[in-house]
């Protein structure tokens, strides 16, 4: 019988026998081996490629990785943050586990369990510590109560649930509908100033993509834009072009690190219109990118801003 056929057969054999549940095990157990073996060979590559850099931001990048694991984030401000000291809760009226973030109530997905949340939720309190990379906000860019938000990938609305209370209305874009339940239990206590989206905004209309160009028209209160859209915010910059055009007052915070151009081209973009841009301080590894390569190191966003 050929070799091929054998290897079938076995697989065919193993799969009648054992649980689907051992089974699934072993996948996982083969992914997180195979993820480890990637982050350690990358560590490597990151500490060869810079072993002989003097810029003193990579430096402290290189520091941090000469003595620990390699991350999305490669400072010790990470080492703040322990899982396990996450509280978990459960809303039995709307079937929704929580957490209390900044005094208010932050729900999850319906399908999450204890061990997801407090996972989601570390990686939130990481991206928006006052150290990181992926901060959105600083104290010279900041929201006031005459400010209009436009949160583009809202997910669970941590970002737009920091400042609900200190700008004048949020409109929630998230085209993923098991977010859509959570989004409302979260901000049900502020229903008057904030407008769930269940779409994706993009370059083109359909039953289930928006463009901004059209929305802003129908609503020209915009002040503010976040943006992190999983890649896609060069689509999202596209959908934009003659709302950046205009002459207003106009703040943007779009994220860069899913793809390694994104930085170079949207301030190239942005300043072409008129916008003063800053990049985050600190760099970023996105781990998550299989086809990360040199210089690995991105900036996490782009914090824009135009004033008339």
């Amino acid at each position: 019988m050929p070799k091929k056929k054998v290897e079938n057969w076995i697989i065919y054999i193993i799969k009648a026998i054992v649980p689907d549940h051992f089974i699934n095990k072993i996948r996982r157990n083969r992914q997180r081996n195979n993820f480890a073996r990637f982050k350690a060979s990358l560590r490597d590559n990151i500490l060869t490629y810079y072993e002989a850099n003097n810029d003193d931001e990579i430096k402290e990048v290189v520091n941090y990785l000469q003595n620990n694991s390699v991350s999305v984030f490669p400072y010790n401000f990470v080492k703040k943050y322990k899982k396990e000291n996450i509280e978990v809760y459960f809303d039995q009226s709307k079937g929704l586990r929580y957490v209390v973030h900044q005094n208010k109530r932050l729900y999850f997905k319906r399908n999450m369990t204890d061990k997801a949340v407090k996972n989601l939720y570390y990686g939130l309190l990481l991206d928006q510590d006052k150290s990181s990379p992926h901060l959105y906000l600083t104290d010279t860019f900041n929201l006031d109560e005459n400010d209009v938000v436009a949160d583009i990938g809202a997910a669970e609305g941590n970002f737009s649930l920091s400042v609900i209370e200190s700008v004048k209305k949020i409109y929630l874009f998230e085209p993923n509908e098991e977010w859509i339940a959570p989004l409302r239990a979260t901000f049900e206590p502020w229903k008057d100033k904030v407008v769930i989206i269940n779409k994706f905004v993009t370059d083109f209309e359909s039953e289930s993509t928006i463009s901004m160009n059209n929305f802003y028209k129908a609503n020209p209160d915009i002040t503010f834009f976040k943006v992190d859209i999983e890649g896609e915010e060069q689509n999202f910059l596209n959908s934009c072009e003659s709302i950046l055009q205009q002459n207003i007052d106009l703040k943007i915070a779009i994220c860069t690190y899913h793809k390694q151009g994104d930085e170079k081209a949207f301030i190239k973009q942005l300043k072409s219109h008129g916008f003063t841009t800053q990049i985050s301080k600190g760099y970023m590894i996105y781990i998550y990118d299989k086809n990360l390569d040199v210089p690995y190191l991105r900036r996490g966003l782009i914090r824009a801003q135009k004033t008339y």
